[in-house]
């Protein structure tokens, strides 16, 4: 924690990791270079990790040798564990005097249950603290090199979930959605592609308009499709399952602006 140039005092400055308490900490959406130093922290100090299936394992590996690892992922098509046994898992510990860092991939708050999961805590008069990251829709995009906002383009974005809590496309009114925002980014969406294109077209977006899937965003294995939004579903069907779609102008930057590509050449 404290290699480089960074002094020892910056890191006691931070806030600890106290017994008892429950720290949700965004793991960005990828590279693990891209958590938050308060996650580091976090990492160094707890005694209980509670990790989603996304978490790169070199993240965990900088844990304390002995803090007990359990994993609580939650991935579509998936069995893995119910939402109130994480809940529970982490009430449970908190109360026994551990420390628990709950580490989720991206930032807890954006379409990650982190709030779900912040409201037992409070119920249970369990103390937590939210710690942010890195939102896939955001530095996932960035990865792939295009912008969610660019002056020339757009100066608003909407994010929106990819499909509902009964594992159904949203029930939105998709007409306003379609004209919300010239950039539209979608999480989870990859399953519902097509449904998605009709809607928005029917809604008034141009089936020409630009449309990129972006997969396993800021990972080794990273893929960019690049697309229209009448091509979504065809392009969605090559697609790894872990995406994020992005509709607008802003999609067409990502020739111009792939530096990932460009530092890996």
């Amino acid at each position: 924690m404290t290699n480089g140039a960074i002094p020892k005092d910056f890191w006691a400055a931070l806030p600890a990791l106290a017994p008892g308490w429950v720290w949700l900490v965004g793991g960005g959406p990828g590279d693990p270079g891209l958590i938050t130093a308060l996650g580091l922290k976090a990492l160094a100090e707890a005694d209980v990790i509670l990790h989603d299936a996304l978490i790169d394992e070199r993240l965990l590996a900088l844990a304390q040798p002995d803090a007990e690892r359990i994993y609580a992922g939650k991935r579509a098509g998936v069995k893995s564990c119910k939402q109130d046994e994480i809940s529970d898992e982490l009430i449970r510990n908190a109360q026994a005097g551990k420390r628990v860092l709950r580490l989720k991939g991206g930032d807890p708050f954006v379409f990650g249950r982190g709030g779900e999961e912040a409201q037992s805590l409070a119920r249970a008069g369990v103390p937590f603290r939210i710690v942010p990251g890195i939102t896939a829709g955001i530095g996932g995009l960035a990865y792939a090199g295009i912008p969610v906002t660019h002056r020339d383009t757009n100066h608003a974005v909407t994010f929106i979930t990819g499909h509902g809590s009964d594992g159904k496309l949203p029930h939105l009114d998709w007409g306003r959605v379609a004209k919300s925002a010239p950039t539209l980014v979608f999480y989870m969406g990859r399953r519902f592609a097509g449904e998605i294109a009709n809607v928005l077209i029917a809604g008034g977006r141009d089936v020409h308009e630009p449309a990129a899937i972006v997969a396993n965003a800021a990972r080794p294995d990273q893929s960019v499709i690049v697309t229209t939004l009448g091509g979504l579903a065809a392009a969605a069907e090559t697609s790894p399952a872990l995406s994020i779609i992005v509709i607008g102008e802003n999609v067409k930057l990502a020739k111009e602006l792939n530096w990932l590509a460009a530092a890996s050449a």
